[in-house]
């Protein structure tokens, strides 16, 4: 099979589909690989090393666009959408629940659309190919976070771990899931007082067995949201409802009652975010101020660190990438947990999750 692996678009997004090292195992496996020129010069792979590992590097986006399959790390843009084409299989996150158009263009085109975020397994590891970005994004959401919080940088001046003498600064974390855990150990682990609200029973117990007494734990209603809110220096948005659109949990006017200088990091951004006042952003121009509150919503976050989210990424779903490669649309029949990722194919709108949010678009 041939497969395209264009650079990607999205602001400042060094990421790229393929490894060199996938590009290897894929060639071992029979097919042709074709890499836009320099598409993983962000993430510290050049052209001569996709040349070693068996590509071959083509000039434009459209010639690499232009393959039965395409792997991509995030949505097409716009400027994306004249290479969509009927036949062809898009591998990437998609986050359809919060683009229309792109859901629109994509049942118009034709392409079987497979979103990595609603590729689903039993058990544990329910989302294989969210997982290594969920743990990346909630690692540097508290990076980023406390960042922000430097005076310079338009906060209130809190240094998280505090200093002996002083309190540590206050992490308020909207959901228990990956990301949540994640930013907890960061921010735990930076001397920060630490709360996690969920509405599980089950995975704020398993929360406890993780972290004991260092954090807090509380049922996610809208009384405690209301009171962790108001006394956060860092509110982090880590609410996932598969394939849906997050749920809005803090109000504009919620908002406005925390501390000037505070500063929010939604990532549940790139499903439509759970803050109100929180829109997307970008790595060229992360934050802005609203009701005297730091807002940061890069929906692509993990685009900062791309040398290392490519590798962790690429190392879950290398093994659907070669099954792909190796039965075409043949493995959406013998993989369950693939299929599940199907989000449009054959001009219809195919994932349940994504039908509730554009019901108009079933058909």
């Amino acid at each position: 099979m041939e497969i395209g692996v264009p650079k990607e678009n999205k602001d400042q997004e060094f990421r790229v589909g393929l490894s060199p090292s996938s590009v290897r195992v894929l060639r071992e496996n029979g097919h042709s690989i074709f890499v836009e020129t320099q598409a993983g010069n962000g993430a510290g792979f050049s052209d001569d090393d996709y040349k070693s590992a068996g590509a071959e590097i083509v000039p434009t986006s459209e010639t690499a666009w232009n393959r039965e399959l395409v792997v991509k790390v995030k949505e097409p843009l716009t400027s994306e959408y004249k290479f969509l084409q009927k036949g062809q299989i898009l591998f990437t996150y998609l986050h359809l629940a919060a683009d229309r158009k792109l859901t629109e263009h994509l049942i118009d085109c034709g392409t079987t659309a497979i979103a990595y975020e609603t590729v689903e397994q039993p058990g544990a590891n329910k989302l294989p190919l969210l997982t290594p970005m969920s743990i990346i994004a909630g690692r540097l959401a508290v990076q980023f976070g406390a960042r922000f919080l430097e005076r310079q940088q338009g906060g209130r001046g809190v240094l998280l771990g505090g200093v002996p003498g002083v309190k540590p600064g206050k992490v308020v974390i909207l959901g228990g899931g990956v990301v949540g855990t994640e930013a907890a150990k960061i921010a735990v682990g930076m001397g920060a007082i630490v709360q996690i609200l969920d509405v599980s029973v089950e995975r704020l117990s398993y929360l406890e067995t993780l972290f004991g007494s260092r954090v807090e734990l509380l049922y996610s209603n809208s009384a405690h949201i209301e009171a962790a809110v108001k006394e956060a220096d860092l509110l982090i948005g880590a609410v996932l409802v598969l394939g849906r659109r997050a749920p809005i949990l803090v109000s504009r006017e919620l908002v406005k009652q925390m501390r000037p200088g505070s500063v929010i990091v939604d990532v549940a951004v790139d499903q439509g975010g759970c803050i109100e006042t929180l829109h997307p952003t970008s790595h060229t121009n992360p934050v802005y101020i609203e009701e005297g509150v730091v807002h940061y919503g890069v929906p692509n976050m993990p685009g900062a660190v791309p040398w290392t989210a490519t590798q962790a990424l690429n190392n879950s779903t290398l093994p659907y990438v070669v099954q792909l490669a190796n039965l075409g649309i043949m493995a959406l029949e013998v993989n369950p947990a693939l299929a599940k990722g199907v989000n449009v194919r054959n001009h219809h709108l195919v994932h349940p999750a994504v039908q509730e949010v554009f019901p108009d678009l079933v058909n």
